[in-house]
C-alpha cells in the first residue's frame, strides 16, 4: 500500500496504517493503544510496541491470553476519524499484512450503534509465520451481542485482538487499510 497523507480514519487510497511513523502512530495520527481483559478483573497479559519481522516494519501485539477469572483477550485498539465517525461506505472491507505464531486472531470493528463494550463485529483469521496479505469483506463480519446491523459508514474503532481461548500471542502487523472491489460490469458500461 503507497502511503498518502489524510486527517481521520484512512488515506484517499485507503490506507490506515502503513507502519512508516516508526512510532505507535497510525497514519492518521491516532496512537494504537494496548487493551486487555484487566479492565474488567482478567488475567491476561499483553505488549504492544514497535518491532520488525522478517526485515520488515511491524506493530506487535504479544503477551499471554488467560481465561481466569472470567478473562480471555490482549488487543490492539485504533480510533478512527479522530474521535467522531468515519464513513468507510465507499469500501467494500479491509485489507491488511499480518505475520504471527499460525494461532487464529480476529479483527473488531466498533461503530457508533455500539455503547456496550463487549458489543462489536467481528471476523477472524489465521497469522502464518510468513508475512501475508488477507482481505475481510465488510458483509465477513458478525455482529456479536448486538442487533445491529453493521454500518460502514459509522465506524469508530478498529481492533485486532487475541481471544476467547488461553495460549500465547504473537501478531505482526505491516500494513491495514481498506480496500474497494470494482464493479466490472457497471464500469464497463460507463
Amino acid at each position: 500500500m503507497a502511503p498518502a497523507s489524510s486527517a481521520g480514519g484512512a488515506t484517499g487510497n485507503g490506507l490506515i496504517d502503513d507502519r512508516g511513523s516508526g512510532t505507535l502512530a497510525a497514519n492518521s495520527g491516532e496512537e494504537w493503544r494496548l487493551v486487555t481483559d484487566q479492565v474488567m478483573g482478567g488475567r491476561s497479559d499483553g505488549h504492544l510496541r514497535v518491532d520488525r519481522h522478517f526485515g520488515r516494519g511491524c506493530l506487535r501485539l504479544s503477551g499471554a491470553v488467560s481465561t481466569a477469572n472470567n478473562g480471555g483477550f490482549i488487543q490492539a485498539a485504533l480510533r478512527l476519524g479522530g474521535g467522531r465517525r468515519f464513513d468507510a461506505s465507499v469500501y467494500s472491507g479491509l485489507v491488511l499484512t499480518v505475520a504471527g505464531n499460525a494461532e487464529e486472531y480476529s479483527l473488531h470493528l466498533k461503530t457508533s450503534d455500539l455503547s456496550l463494550p463487549w458489543q462489536s463485529y467481528r471476523a477472524s483469521f489465521k497469522a502464518e509465520p510468513a508475512w501475508r496479505e488477507i482481505r475481510i469483506p465488510f458483509t465477513e463480519f458478525v455482529p456479536y451481542r448486538t442487533e445491529n446491523e453493521f454500518q460502514p459508514s459509522r465506524l469508530e474503532r478498529i481492533g485486532l485482538v487475541a481471544i476467547g481461548r488461553a495460549f500465547a500471542a504473537d501478531l505482526c502487523l505491516a500494513d491495514l487499510g481498506f480496500y474497494q472491489e470494482i464493479d466490472v460490469a457497471r464500469s464497463s458500461r460507463q
